[in-house]
């Protein structure tokens, strides 16, 4: 497969993002490939033509493909489209990559914009969120920079908007000892970098984590950078941490973390990275480390884990006793007279105990996603 210009109408001097490519192998991130080899091609000119480079994320309601079109076709700069979420546009000292997702609710878009001058990158970025019109308030959203481990190239990431769940409720976690929203702030107020939620499937730790992450975006009053990975792989060498240290996430979340938190006397080899960047030379400078576990025993996790001074806390959350599954249910069905009922079809003859999860799917609401 031959690309002999991305822009067949323009070439020579005027055009030095031209690039022609013969393709021998599968091929995996079409517009990836495309960017690089545009890049590559004009290395010698691109920092004189687009010194200037910004991100812009967003996420809409609107259908992807309409989305797309519209960026396409009312830009007002030349557009390639390369697939129903991907499109480089291109224009007088302006050059913007796009590419979009889209999840169950809602659609999620990044742009990165390469232009000749601070005015005209915030011209463009301007533009674009004209054309995109209805989109989510950015505070009540996070961005999710997924890391995993690539059988081809190794390390290899994805980032993607979040929308903060619409509401979270004290009821569910009566193992704080207060209202969520206090130890959410508590927990960001302190210099302690960990955070430890410890539990059963079901039982509301990524709720909580979700509720934590949201809150960060409202205090910086933009959508908070999340690196995120639940992969034994990728935390067996040092470059996710070097990409946490260097780069400019807000938090560092590690679901189902068991293998991780393990003694290093019983051979655990990983931890002593988190101990590193939690207060270590190498530190998290403020940023915050969430681990979600479904160990049993917080005796199961290193003690050095959970150090004062490093550790904010270890929560333990739980199944829900049957007043506490009421008191919670009253809280998600409007309805109370069905409450009782719902709480009893829960709480068959031996069950002792349910989860957020068994009480939320019971009342019919899976959490709902907040908008502006």
């Amino acid at each position: 497969m031959n690309i002999h210009k991305l822009n067949p109408e323009r070439g020579g001097a005027e055009n030095p993002l031209a690039v022609g490519l013969s393709f021998q192998h599968q091929i995996h991130g079409f517009a990836d490939t495309i960017l690089k080899a545009r890049t590559i091609r004009a290395l010698d000119n691109i920092a004189a033509r687009y010194p200037v480079y910004r991100h812009l994320r967003c996420a809409s309601r609107r259908k992807l493909e309409e989305l797309f079109d519209d960026i396409a076709l009312n830009s007002g700069l030349s557009a390639c489209r390369l697939s129903i979420g991907s499109v480089l546009l291109e224009g007088p000292g302006i050059f913007i990559n796009g590419g979009g997702w889209r999840t169950a609710a809602f659609s999620s878009c990044g742009f990165g914009i390469w232009a000749d001058s601070i005015a005209r990158a915030q011209e463009h970025s301007d533009k674009l969120l004209r054309v995109i019109g209805e989109a989510y308030d950015r505070k009540c959203m996070f961005t999710l920079d997924w890391h995993f481990m690539d059988g081809r190239s190794g390390l290899n990431s994805t980032s993607f908007n979040e929308l903060v769940v619409d509401e979270i409720y004290d009821e569910a976690y009566p193992a704080l000892g207060c209202p969520v929203s206090d130890f959410i702030q508590s927990y960001l107020d302190s210099d302690e970098t960990v955070l430890l939620l410890l539990g059963t499937p079901g039982s509301g730790k990524t709720r909580l984590v979700c509720a934590i992450l949201g809150a960060m975006s409202e205090r910086k009053e933009d959508s908070a950078e999340v690196l995120y990975t639940c992969d034994k792989k990728a935390l067996e060498n040092d470059e996710i941490f070097v990409n946490f240290i260097t780069g400019e996430h807000d938090a560092f979340v590690i679901e189902d973390a068991d293998h991780l938190l393990l003694a290093r006397s019983n051979g655990n080899h990983d931890l002593h990275r988190f101990l590193a960047i939690a207060d270590g030379v190498a530190r998290a400078q403020g940023r915050k480390i969430i681990f979600t576990t479904n160990l049993p025993n917080i005796n199961d996790v290193d003690e050095a884990l959970l150090r004062p001074g490093r550790c904010y806390a270890s929560v333990a959350t739980r199944l829900l006793n049957r007043d506490e599954a009421a008191a919670l249910m009253r809280r998600l069905v409007e309805d109370h007279a069905r409450v009782d009922a719902l709480v009893t079809g829960l709480f068959a003859t031996g069950v002792r105990g349910v989860s957020v999860a068994d009480v939320y799917r019971a009342s019919g609401k899976t959490g709902r996603r907040r908008a502006s």
